[in-house]
């Protein structure tokens, strides 16, 4: 096959008949071509992360490889966000489009707005999520980069 086209390129054959068309070569999205999942479907997972009254054993199901482990962070992560004045958050998510590296997973850039406006900015990060079913979780990159959000300073013992 090689050799027909290499051969065809030296044919002095001028006719006017239009070549190829150059097309993008683009991956599917996913094997079944299956649509972006809409915005608060992935908004959802985020504002139960968020959320104080959900346990954080609950939580864990929300998150790619979750262990029991994970919970505690997760109830310090909606803790840090209900004393720094956050809770109730909203969360938008908008510029979806399926990830390079993992087919079938979505990034979206995500704003969590603050309820109260005395505390702070919005915070917009891209986060990534994966299929999971029927549902979607938060990656786990994605769920350890935002979990150090959670973090309470550490405090250095004075003597």
């Amino acid at each position: 096959m090689v050799a027909a086209f290499g051969l065809s390129g030296c044919s002095e054959d001028t006719s006017s008949a239009p070549g190829p068309t150059a097309v993008p070569l683009m991956k599917p999205p996913t094997e079944t071509g299956a649509p972006l999942p809409a915005p608060t479907t992935l908004t959802d997972v985020l504002g139960r992360l968020a959320d104080p009254n959900v346990p954080g054993s609950v939580k864990v199901g929300l998150v790619e490889n979750g262990t029991a482990a994970d919970a505690a962070a997760l109830d310090r992560f909606a803790k840090a966000l209900h004393d720094s004045a956050y809770a109730p958050v909203t969360v938008d998510a908008a510029g979806l489009m399926w990830a390079d590296d993992q087919p079938g997973n979505v990034i979206a850039n995500v704003t969590i707005k603050a309820a109260n406006p005395k505390a702070g900015e919005d915070m917009t990060f891209p986060m990534e999520f994966t299929p999971q079913g029927d549902s979607w979780q938060l990656t786990r990159k994605t769920t350890d980069l935002l979990l150090q959000l959670g973090q309470q300073p550490t405090t250095t013992p004075t003597s």
